[in-house]
């Protein structure tokens, strides 16, 4: 009897284990390591741990905020900045029912080619094209923008330690300059951002754009839906991974107890039987 709970015993330790594993791998992005060891004096304050809905281990991301937070990118971000990892067919029955996308792909021009005579020319977008960039090259960027070139945003949730609550404080931690620092002109005094000057002014503004649903389009409301839709870019299947290691969860927990009826109805029906050794009658 005392093998098969040491048996059971085993089998409950692994599928929790391996459950533990999964949850402790799926929330990896939310988690934060501090090592106050390697932290310096000039060194940006931690951002603080913003209460977005997607953190938890069963929740997904808030569609309608991403929704909102296209809007911002589209008619702000996107005069700067590129996506080019981020393809409208991604947003396709997530952020957009598929004829909505469509439209949307078809409002830019693609250069595309070339055609029948060896010439470039130029076509509506569709679901395959990637997000389009507002300058051909880096060069015209860093022209554009006074020798600083605009990252592309489609990884910055996850290039930055911290990811959604770094971009969410940067986007809200502009300030006046302390006493005692003083900003080239051109510059902008940001607490989060590492050293504290920054080439991109303040974008979002209260009133800057109209939401489709009607939201007021406050700085911070801005900030928090166009945050929810970069974690969202840099990793469009966040919410299906999420929906099929809860089936597996599920799906172990009702395997473990599975085989532990089973396990338990064998072995007491062996270890309950009785054999009897009578003599040989001839």
């Amino acid at each position: 009897m005392r093998h098969g709970i040491n048996y059971r015993m085993r089998i409950v330790g692994y599928g929790i284990g391996s459950i533990t594993g999964y949850y402790m791998w799926l929330t990896s992005s939310s988690l934060k390591s501090h090592d106050n060891t390697k932290c310096a004096e000039k060194d940006p304050p931690s951002p603080p741990d913003w209460p977005f809905w997607f953190k938890a281990f069963s929740h997904c991301h808030d569609i309608p905020s991403c929704r909102r937070g296209y809007e911002v990118y589209r008619q702000i971000c996107a005069t700067c900045h590129a996506a080019r990892f981020v393809c409208f067919r991604h947003m396709v029955n997530t952020i957009y029912p598929e004829n909505r996308v469509k439209q949307l792909a078809a409002s830019f021009d693609y250069e595309d080619g070339p055609n029948d005579r060896g010439e470039m020319f130029t076509r509506p977008g569709n679901l395959l094209d990637p997000f389009p960039s507002p300058y051909p090259n880096e060069e015209a960027a860093r022209f554009a923008n006074q020798g600083a070139s605009p990252p592309d945003l489609s990884q910055q949730a996850a290039a930055h330690h911290g990811g959604c609550d770094y971009i969410m404080s940067l986007l809200t931690g502009y300030r006046e300059a302390p006493a005692g620092v003083s900003l080239r002109s051109g510059l902008y005094y940001n607490t989060y951002f590492p050293g504290g000057a920054i080439s991109m002014p303040p974008p979002l503004n209260d009133g800057a754009i109209e939401y489709e649903d009607g939201t007021p389009a406050v700085a911070s409301q801005m900030a928090k839906d166009v945050t929810q839709f970069l974690t969202w870019a840099q990793d469009p299947q966040h919410d299906e991974r999420k929906l099929i290691g809860l089936k597996m969860s599920t799906a172990a927990l009702v395997w473990l107890f599975s085989i532990s009826v089973w396990n338990r109805h064998v072995w007491t029906m062996i270890k309950t039987r009785r054999i009897d050794f009578t003599k040989t009658v001839y």
